[in-house]
């Protein structure tokens, strides 16, 4: 089952259980999803949905981050939930070292040796790592990688 079909399960399954607050935010995301397919006149694959997912809960993030600093509890707390959800979509996040590893490979795999690789080396490993990683973390690892 793809995540189109896994989003529409859960979506079939929260209106039964008459969750309508996971339901909102499940059908949001349906949305954006129905939104770039419409705009680029394609299919997603799961790949794609993973990196759309990933971008939603990344807004949500930094939406988060904001109400955090600014002391709105209520609305940090809707972010957080909408997180949650989103979430469940997601592949099991990577470590840091499992990360480091997979960085590491790719930089001897490329012969990259200077941050003028680093674009290079950064679509490869995001390549590899679709859904399991914030590209945030894995930039900042592969700076450190390739300035070592």
């Amino acid at each position: 089952m793809n995540l189109k079909d896994s989003l529409s399960e859960a979506i079939k399954s929260a209106m039964k259980a008459r969750e309508m607050d996971v339901v909102k935010i499940l059908r949001n995301v349906q949305a954006a999803i129905k939104k770039v397919e419409i705009d680029s006149q394609t299919t997603l694959d799961d790949k794609a949905v993973l990196e759309l997912l990933q971008k939603q809960i990344k807004q949500r993030q930094e939406s988060l981050d904001i109400y955090e600093a600014n002391g709105r509890d209520d609305l940090a707390a809707k972010e957080k939930f909408e997180i949650e959800v989103i979430g469940q979509f997601l592949p099991a996040q990577l470590d840091e070292a499992a990360l480091n590893d997979i960085i590491i490979a790719t930089i001897t795999e490329l012969e990259a040796d200077s941050m003028k690789d680093m674009g290079r080396v950064m679509n490869a490993v995001k390549e590899k790592t679709v859904g399991q990683a914030d590209p945030a973390v894995i930039s900042g690892l592969v700076k450190k990688a390739l300035t070592a």
